[in-house]
């Protein structure tokens, strides 16, 4: 059985919980997808698929260039060699990023190589998820008071610890990350018909070195985009390659379900989950809505877990903090306790300044310290969660914050995930693929700091049924 012609898509994303939000998004719509945690063998599609769609979740959203130039051009490499139309470089539906972390103008310009010449598509809508893209300016609703907010006045996304958005126009965010022009597909093209539509993007075709911007601020505007991607994918010798957030996704879905080549609607087998005893949840984002949601668990009866950053990362004695935490989460499970873990309860919590600060009082500069010490901090919570797990048998592991998911992930080093249940839009319920006794039959869902209701956590715990 050979499982790769029937490839139509392959992601990489450049976080674990924006890897998983596109998962979803084609699991939902019908598709058959695994994501693996580096590029897979056609022996091993073949001996798992076959599969519609395949991902690789990745970390580069917290890389620096240097770091992207020596670990993307394999990844992305091997992803052009797949007899796929499409591939996807997934970012966060916010696109936070800067020419110094997260570049995504760098990872244009590295794609160069192995896709070669021709447009690359941006895709930033997501509607499902409230992000508009309207004349190249991203907007996004809060999950803290529902508003939408143009990016650089958004109540998270301006304030964000790494990378704060400053600009919402993002021919502008990117064209700062890169020397390829970056220009836009606007709202009143769709408007104007298909004929118009079909016209400027012959003229996009053209253009072999740069990048567009696809606005979109509805479904349907979606769905034209997935027609769209048809068209300039058609013939290529390589695959397509594009930006965007799961709204890429949706837009494929869309169009391959009202061009009769998927399935009408999507599937209903992820519409209910099991409670479970308990769970061990982690959260390394700082952000308003995840101090909520921590704030919801321990009001719930979650036992209180604070991780203190400094002592995690800056002191030389860390293992033994280590051996602190893992011995008080290994406590409260074995009495039937939910644990929320957490480096911080909200971006006013000065855990994390604390951290930066002894760093930089060991020598670092302060971007350099928030930069080190945020990717160790994720780290050691990934021995955190591994220590854990193989003292105490646990069904549900939940995690907040990309950097955090990422390096957690990559720390148990599942073979792959695959969509077990929907659990928040962009945060699904996954099920681990592993022969590590430890793992096997696990449950694992990452999400952003910005992702789900104040009651995730719980949700999560109790299951549909409550």
């Amino acid at each position: 059985m050979n499982a790769t012609p029937q490839l139509r898509l392959a992601f990489y994303g450049d976080d674990f919980t924006g890897s998983t939000d596109a998962l979803e998004v084609l699991a939902f719509a019908g598709l058959r997808c695994a994501l693996f945690l580096k590029p897979p063998s056609v022996e091993t599609l073949d001996t798992l698929g076959p599969f519609d769609a395949i991902g690789v979740a990745g970390d580069s959203r917290s890389m620096s260039p240097e770091e992207m130039d020596q670990t993307l051009p394999h990844t992305l490499g091997a992803l052009a060699a797949l007899p796929v139309p499409l591939v996807h470089y997934k970012v966060c539906s916010t696109f936070d990023s800067s020419a110094a972390v997260g570049s995504i103008g760098r990872v244009m310009d590295i794609a160069r190589e192995a896709f070669g010449a021709g447009p690359i598509p941006i895709v930033a809508a997501t509607p499902a998820l409230g992000r508009y893209c309207a004349f190249g300016n991203l907007f996004a609703r809060s999950g803290t008071d529902g508003l939408v907010y143009r990016l650089d006045r958004h109540p998270i996304m301006s304030r964000h610890p790494t990378t704060p958005m400053s600009e919402a126009d993002l021919a502008a965010h990117l064209g700062a990350q890169t020397r390829q022009a970056i220009t836009k597909f606007t709202l009143p093209l769709y408007e104007a018909g298909e004929p118009a539509m079909d016209s400027e993007l012959a003229r996009i075709a053209l253009d072999k070195s740069g990048g567009v911007v696809f606005d979109g601020t509805t479904s349907a505007h979606l769905t034209q985009v997935g027609r769209l991607l048809d068209r300039l994918s058609a013939g290529r010798s390589r695959p397509l390659f594009c930006v965007g957030s799961s709204g890429l996704e949706y837009a494929v879905t869309q169009w391959w379900r009202e061009a009769g080549e998927a399935t009408a609607g999507a599937t209903t087998q992820y519409e209910t989950f099991e409670a479970v005893p308990q769970v061990l949840a982690v959260s390394g984002s700082a952000s308003p809505l995840s101090r909520m949601q921590v704030d919801a668990a321990i009001a719930h009866g979650f036992f209180d877990l604070a991780v203190d950053a400094s002592s995690l990362v800056a002191d030389e004695r860390w293992e033994t903090e280590l051996e602190r935490l893992q011995g008080q989460a290994v406590v409260a499970l074995r009495a039937g306790r939910s644990v929320i873990a957490h480096t911080a309860r909200g971006p006013d919590d000065d855990r994390i300044a604390a951290m930066t600060s002894q760093l930089v009082a060991q020598g670092m500069s302060k971007e350099m310290a928030k930069h080190v010490g945020g990717r160790l901090l994720a780290q050691r919570l990934g021995h955190f969660v591994d220590g854990v797990l193989r003292v105490v048998r646990i069904e549900r592991l939940l995690v907040s914050g990309g950097d955090t998911s990422s390096h957690v992930t990559q720390h148990l080093a599942p073979d792959a995930l695959v969509v077990a249940a929907r659990l928040a839009p962009g945060a699904p319920l996954c099920r681990v693929l592993s022969d590590q006794p430890h793992l096997a039959g696990l449950e694992i869902a990452l999400k952003g700091g910005q992702m789900g209701q104040a009651d995730y956590f719980i949700k999560a715990l109790q299951g549909t049924q409550a």
